[in-house]
């Protein structure tokens, strides 16, 4: 089968010898060819030929063209500041754009674990009342056996930790782990895993955990220094008040260099952040967090002037510089 031919879209130009083998064969062919041409170059200026021409009259014609897109048409409006700011305002009003807080919440959220230290079960009074209250907090029998932990132990106490090395370091509060035979921390995904201190800085109500299994993916939380912070900045609670969550508060930093005593008075802990997001038991040890997601300190306890160890509006946390120390590594 033949193929048909390709032509070149180029125009066709003869090289210089084909040009001068044709100059010779019109010279022999005509007899004005043999009286010699008067010399007109010094007369005469530069004379375009079809190439420059045919170029000039595209560079004609991009001009126009151009002079006739980018002119204003008829009746069309410039678009001023009002304009484009009516634009973002709607855009504004008919997209739900996430708070700051839940923006903070996302990026903290893989970071926080649940805390349960687990001690020998009691038979005192006190300890077969809060036994009853787990249960029917559980919805089980009052009298139903303990299931929460290892035979023979019971739950003593649930709080929240924020991991700082993906290698499983976990920052907590002391209180929250204190005098317990067995730690276990639930990470974000669901992973269970047994852990151990490491650390502690009682002075400051502080513990180190170290995790014996940590997800593939464990993502570390930033931490950022509390130099620059001020009273009005908004920050982010993270934890698990009574064993629910992970929940979120947000709220402000009420004051800074602030000083707690605990309701038994054995201990005063100063160098605090205070706070107004909502923080109830179980959010001890939990991060309190700035609007970015980075860890500013850890949340260590609330003021209440009665009995009930309930949130009044008082929120204390240990600032974020004292909290890695505990753990080995300042990182400012």
């Amino acid at each position: 089968m033949r193929r048909p031919a390709f032509y070149s879209r180029s125009p066709r130009t003869l090289p210089p010898a084909a040009d001068q083998a044709a100059d010779r064969a019109e010279g022999l062919a005509s007899p004005e060819a043999a009286t010699p041409a008067p010399d007109t170059s010094a007369k005469t200026g530069w004379q375009p030929g079809r190439k420059s021409f045919a170029l000039l009259l595209v560079l004609s014609a991009a001009l126009v063209t151009g002079a006739v897109l980018w002119a204003p048409r008829p009746g069309a409006k410039a678009l001023t500041q009002k304009d484009i700011d009516a634009a973002v305002l709607r855009t504004l009003q008919t997209n739900t754009l996430p708070s700051p807080a839940a923006k903070a919440a996302d990026i903290i959220r893989p970071s926080v674990v649940r805390v349960v230290s687990y001690g020998e079960e009691k038979n005192t009074p006190e300890a077969k009342t809060q036994k009853r209250g787990r249960n029917l907090a559980k919805g089980k029998p009052p009298e139903a056996p303990n299931d929460g932990g290892p035979a023979g132990e019971v739950e003593r106490g649930v709080g929240t930790g924020v991991v700082i090395v993906d290698k499983g370091v976990i920052l907590t509060n002391l209180h929250v782990v204190a005098g317990s035979d067995k730690i276990k921390v639930t990470f974000y995904d669901g992973l269970e895993a047994v852990a151990t201190i490491t650390g502690v800085q009682p002075e400051n109500d502080l513990a180190v955990l170290q995790a014996q299994k940590v997800p593939d993916d464990l993502i570390p939380a930033t931490m950022r220094s509390t130099a620059d912070l001020r009273s009005g900045d908004q920050v982010a609670a993270v934890g698990f008040p009574f064993g629910i969550g992970p929940s979120v508060s947000a709220g402000v930093v009420s004051g800074l260099k602030r000083s707690f005593r605990s309701p038994e008075g054995k201990q005063e802990l100063g160098n605090l952040i205070q706070f107004d997001a909502a923080a109830n038991p179980g959010n001890s040890g939990g991060p309190l967090v700035n609007m970015d997601g980075e860890v500013l300190g850890i949340v260590t306890a609330i003021l209440n002037p009665t009995q009930q160890r309930t949130f009044i509006g008082i929120g204390f946390a240990v600032p974020i510089e004292n909290a890695a120390a505990a753990a080995g590594s300042p990182p400012f």
